[in-house]
């Protein structure tokens, strides 16, 4: 059974209904969350009020999202947590009315470093609503494309906005004694990394100065010469096109992409080890930090990279060109693998909106899929924007971001979703150099400076932030070994003479069109939900990897990913709790939070229980304002 809070049953030939003899099959109980609020604001009222005290110590980008924290210093525990985004941008009512043509060039400013998959997931909804495939060629120079986009990502992720987190000069400054004990403790994988000493890891992670955040610039310079041979430009693509790329591909082409690609083969061994060592040495210093940003491994996944073999753009055939790809769609419930197949990853998704800054919309247009299968009215091909700025009430309404669910639970999205999904689903066709086991993901990284390695990602029983980053490391490998099977591919299409880039396609100009785009951003999860009527997109729905995690609580009152994994998050800073103003920096709850890689500034709010106190501080994330 995929479903078992959705009111949706299946016969055994796979046919889904509604449950028989429901009155009201879609509805739901709201929670108040007023109740929790006066709890708390009559604990804090016990110790004073609290005064806003502002600290900035990375000021790298602007904020777009806040998130909320009050802590127990005495117990060293978050109790309470609200994550909230702060900007409406509304390309949903910008993209309406437009031509369908228009799409994929407006989706594409969604982002300003993942523009790539916006215009690609933009482009996948308009072929599966008109009929489009592309050719062969046009597939895997597509998947070259985004693996090339994720290998900007990774590095970025890992060392300009997660990675300073584990550096000598912010550890030093909340626990210290890591740093003193980092200067006696040897690295398990000088091989790889060439590091012999923890402190010396740690020393050239420190922001802007340290040697690997150099080098982690360089290497997204490295993955952007390779990206727009193919794109034209960065971030937003000029040559991604319903049906295909406009662009002519040919030896030299793929020759120019070979030689920027293959330094991703020894980089990938290296940050492997590098972060293997960083993570493991945290835990031998202190267990607990397994607990920092631990929730459920409940996640979700739309797997990206389409076999030219099987992609045809079609609903009716998506579970059979989905499980083809790479990467592997999926849902893993607490662990647990409850689907691979995207027409139940679609159907399963709802919007909900009671804690956001957005009107309920009344209709319910869509009652079914292509296929018959029931939708929500709250599904994204149901859904309307309908903007309603407010006062901000932690009781009621906090945040621009909506409240997505699959199946009414919350599910996180990461590049590391797509890593465990795929090597516990098992399916991946092309296993020329990566190779899923059911409980592990085996990755043959070709020679280059570095001898050739087999390197394995096991699945982890404990899901945290630690492991979160971890397995974007491992990211690396894996997305780099995808484009190299996807160049293979393409020198073989051009060898036969199939050098074919696009299909043709004319738009009707009466009548509906649907459809969905399924595909990943660096940070995980995406969906653009397409309706075109007569000739027109009448209505435009984006899911994004952080408006998952970023959801606010539930209408049923369950924390969203990030509020989840900072209520689960211990305080293991040095803090004297007789005068925690001079000490207490929040740098557990930001890990936590970075972990995800939000694709948004985020800025932290951290109320301290027992002190007029409260820390703010700047969440680096995607590194939009960077440029």
């Amino acid at each position: 059974m995929c479903f078992k809070n959705l009111p949706i049953e299946f016969d055994e030939q796979g046919n889904a209904t509604l449950k028989e003899g429901v009155a009201n099959p879609y509805s739901y109980d709201v929670v108040d969350l007023g109740k929790n609020e006066d709890k708390l604001k009559d604990l804090l009222g016990k110790n004073g009020f609290l005064k806003n005290v502002d600290y900035d110590p990375v000021t790298r980008i602007a904020g777009a999202l806040a998130f909320h924290s009050v802590v127990d210093l005495e117990n060293k525990k978050v109790i309470s947590s609200n994550s909230m985004a702060t900007l409406f941008r509304g390309y949903e009512i910008i993209l309406k009315g437009r031509s369908p043509l228009d799409a994929a060039y407006i989706s594409s400013r969604a982002c300003g470093v993942c523009g790539g998959v916006h215009s690609t997931v933009s482009a996948l909804a308009i072929e599966m609503a008109l009929d489009i495939k592309p050719p062969p060629l046009a597939i895997v120079m597509r998947n070259m494309l985004l693996a090339l986009e994720y290998l900007y990502d990774h590095p970025l992720h890992l060392f300009l906005l997660s990675g300073p987190d584990y550096s000598e000069q912010l550890t030093s400054e909340t626990n210290p004694e890591i740093v003193e004990k980092a200067r006696t403790t040897p690295c398990k994988n000088s091989a790889a990394h060439g590091y012999k000493m923890m402190i010396d890891i740690m020393h050239d992670l420190n922001p802007l100065t340290g040697k690997l955040y150099i080098e982690a610039l360089e290497m997204t310079r490295v993955a952007r010469e390779a990206y727009v041979i193919i794109g034209g430009k960065y971030p937003h693509p000029q040559s991604v096109i319903p049906g295909g790329l406009s662009v002519t591909v040919n030896i030299s082409t793929l020759n120019e992409i070979y030689q920027r690609l293959i330094k991703f083969f020894d980089y990938g061994q290296k940050v492997v080890g590098l972060w293997d060592d960083v993570f493991d040495f945290f835990l031998e210093c202190n267990p607990d930090y397994e607990k920092v940003g631990a929730r459920p491994a409940t996640m979700i996944e739309t797997g990206v990279w389409d076999h030219p073999d099987y992609y045809d753009a079609s609903y009716a055939n998506c579970d059979t060109w989905g499980n083809a790809r790479w990467s592997t769609p999926g849902v893993l419930i607490d662990g647990e693998l409850v689907t691979t197949n995207l027409k139940q990853i679609n159907v399963g998704l709802e919007e909900f909106v009671e804690h956001s800054y957005y009107e309920k919309w009344d209709g319910h247009r869509f009652k079914e899929d292509k296929e018959g299968t029931p939708l929500s009215p709250h599904h994204p091909w149901n859904k309307e924007t309908i903007a309603k700025p407010g006062k901000q009430s932690w009781r009621d309404r906090y945040t621009w971001d909506t409240c997505p669910t699959w199946d009414r639970n919350s599910v996180e999205a990461g590049a590391y979703a797509r890593l465990y999904i795929t090597a516990k689903a098992n399916k991946v066709v092309s296993r020329r150099f990566v190779n899923p086991t059911g409980h592990s993901m085996i990755l043959h990284v070709p020679k280059h400076n570095m001898p050739a390695a087999t390197m394995e990602w096991h699945i982890p029983k404990v899901w945290n932030a630690f492991e979160r980053n971890r397995a974007r490391a491992f990211c690396i490998p894996y997305s780099a070994l995808v484009a190299l099977d996807n160049w293979y591919m393409a020198m073989d299409y051009l060898r036969k003479g199939e050098t074919s880039m696009s299909t043709p396609f004319t738009i009707p100009k009466k009548g509906t069109q649907i459809g969905v785009g399924f595909w990943g951003a660096g940070r995980g999860f995406l969906t653009h939900h397409l309706i075109i009527d007569d000739g027109a997109i009448s209505n435009y729905q984006i899911l994004t990897p952080s408006t998952m995690n970023a959801s606010p609580h539930t209408p049923w009152g369950t924390p969203g990913p990030y509020e989840e994994a900072v209520l689960n998050t211990p305080i293991l800073e040095n803090v004297d709790t007789g005068n925690p103003d001079k000490k207490f920096k929040g740098i557990d709850i930001l890990r936590a939070i970075r972990s995800f890689d939000p694709c948004m500034p985020c800025t932290t709010h951290i109320q301290v229980q027992n002190s007029d106190y409260m820390v703010t501080r700047e969440v680096t994330t995607c590194a939009c304002g960077l440029e």
